[in-house]
């Protein structure tokens, strides 16, 4: 996986076209109804989050498809990201408060070196949730240039948010709470 930033003459390229209109239909959709703050129990209009299998470091796969009918903060990352160090230890908080609610957050590594990275990094970091090792197709379908870039998707499997870069633990918080809340 070949993770660059891309060169001057590049900044608009095919993935970050592919990236913006991703995040840009997905923040449009939480924000078009109801003066702003979307309506978390209509899934009219929103995207299929893609699909995807990945290995985490014990050989299990991971199946998007598995966490149906939960809240999916999917978050792509990198041992090396400063960001994703500040977001992190965030992650690791709504895991153990929102689990039993139906909520469940996906690690994908965007790290080239693989397990002999990233198992120190979450062992030292305790990560309480689930990591994979992320690869170009799935990097690719969600339009992921570099990280941090998170998703949070609905109990349907539908994007509902999208994050490029740090965000903020509050609108995380904000977001997670709202689609919580929902049945649908």
């Amino acid at each position: 996986m070949q993770l660059k930033a891309p060169s001057r003459s590049q900044s608009i390229g095919r993935r970050w076209l592919l990236a913006a209109a991703l995040a840009a239909s997905v923040t449009t959709d939480c924000k078009k109804r109801s003066g702003g703050s979307g309506d978390p129990g209509s899934t009219a209009g929103r995207t299929l989050a893609p699909g995807f299998s990945l290995v985490e470091s014990n050989g299990s796969t991971v199946r998007l498809s598995d966490y149906r009918g939960k809240v999916v903060l999917l978050n792509f990352w990198a041992t090396w990201c400063g960001p994703c160090r500040v977001e992190i230890p965030w992650f690791i908080e709504f895991e153990k408060g929102y689990h039993d609610r139906g909520f469940a957050v996906i690690g994908i590594s965007m790290d080239e070196q693989g397990w002999p990275v990233i198992m120190p990094y979450i062992k030292r970091e305790g990560v309480n949730y689930r990591v994979v090792l992320g690869n170009d197709v799935v990097v690719q379908g969600y339009g992921v240039e570099r990280p941090p870039a998170t998703f949070l998707i609905d109990r349907r499997g539908r994007l509902v948010s999208a994050h490029v870069g740090l965000f903020n633990k509050d609108g995380y918080e904000e977001e997670i709470r709202r689609y919580l809340d929902t049945t649908a």
